[in-house]
């Protein structure tokens, strides 16, 4: 596909899937690819997370997304429950210690680990409040954001401007910045301007949207995107799609 780092997401739809550590493994050992992994607190409690981060650091994969995950709803917990042993502040934070070389108990461990942890930004979310929840990810150690997508640049520079005029300084860790390519029926995250979904019925590519809202995201000074391709019905993902936006853009 040509990108310089692949997202491996967590359990997708809260369905059975390669666990996304193990997934992340197998791509870069057969790739050479550079792989970021999802970690979702809803189901592992503090023993199980940091075994399995200790895993992720010995097969040499430093690149972790903490996320919540989605809720369980009331006909789902009839057959599953939600651990969430750890909020993921408190797993942001427990990286950050497993890298000084202590686990949750605040015992040695064998060695540190070297984990890059991040975190997401939602604006679908009310923007007060995700505004302070990004200070308390960064306060607990997440050193890059993945914000999921956007379709208006705007959000983004709000965001930022609320955030530095709230804190009285500017969001430090690097973000990357949702940019999703869409087909008629694919999956959507968030809000969808209308002009968008105009043109998409009218016959115009979502490669071609998006590489309309990549020439603006750069012109604003964006420049660490984060690539979503279409996402169909069932869950598969149209990669060529992703591809073509990619190549387009000359890289």
């Amino acid at each position: 596909i040509g990108s310089d780092f692949i997202s491996v997401a967590y359990n997708p739809g809260k369905s059975t899937r390669v666990n996304s550590t193990m997934a992340a493994g197998w791509i870069k050992a057969n790739t050479g690819q550079d792989v970021l992994f999802t970690l979702a607190t809803r189901d592992i409690n503090k023993v199980a997370a940091e075994s399995l981060l200790l895993g992720a650091d010995l097969m040499g994969l430093q690149n972790v997304l903490v996320v919540g995950g989605d809720s369980f709803t009331e006909k789902e917990q009839k057959t599953v429950k939600a651990v969430n042993d750890f909020k993921p502040t408190e797993l942001l934070a427990a990286i950050d210690s497993m890298n000084q070389g202590l686990d949750y108990r605040g015992h040695k461990l064998r060695s540190r680990t070297n984990l890059c942890a991040g975190a997401v930004i939602d604006l679908s979310h009310d923007p007060e409040r995700e505004n302070r929840l990004t200070r308390r990810k960064a306060e607990s150690g997440a050193e890059f954001f993945l914000m999921q997508p956007i379709f208006d640049v705007r959000l983004h520079s709000d965001f930022l401007e609320r955030y530095e005029r709230t804190y009285g300084e500017s969001l430090k860790p690097p973000i990357f910045c949702g940019l999703q390519v869409l087909a008629p029926d694919s999956r959507v995250f968030g809000a969808v301007p209308g002009w968008i979904t105009k043109d998409l019925s009218r016959g115009r590519t979502g490669a071609d949207i998006a590489l309309q809202l990549l020439d603006e995201f750069v012109e604003s000074g964006i420049r660490s995107i984060y690539l979503v391709p279409p996402i169909m019905k069932g869950g598969r993902r149209d990669y060529e799609a992703a591809t073509g936006v990619i190549r387009a853009y000359g890289y």
